[in-house]
């Protein structure tokens, strides 16, 4: 199943109280259950005034609509092509073939 990447621009969020956050997890959440289980919420980075959400979704568009019932911004949505970290580097090193 694809997995995404949402950029959402929300400006002061990462002022938020944890009652906020868990305020806007709990919507979340609720929209997820509704749409049913073939769209899934990893995690999310929040920053100043962005939040960045990894989902497993079958397509963008029922990421869109996850956002559109929220409420939620989704100012881009990303497909993720592949997953690198440093054990990629390792593969690369004289002697590992």
């Amino acid at each position: 199943m694809p997995k995404y990447v949402i950029e959402r621009e929300i400006p002061g969020i990462g002022n938020s109280t944890p009652d906020r956050l868990s305020e806007i997890s709990q919507k979340s959440c609720g929209v997820l259950h509704h749409l049913g289980p073939k769209i899934q919420w990893l995690h999310s980075y929040v920053t100043a005034d962005k939040v960045y959400c990894v989902y497993i979704a079958p397509s963008e568009e029922i990421v869109r609509e996850h956002a559109k019932q929220g409420g939620f911004p989704a100012n881009r949505i990303a497909e993720v092509k592949l997953i690198i970290d440093p054990t990629t580097a390792e593969s690369r090193l004289p002697g590992n073939g």
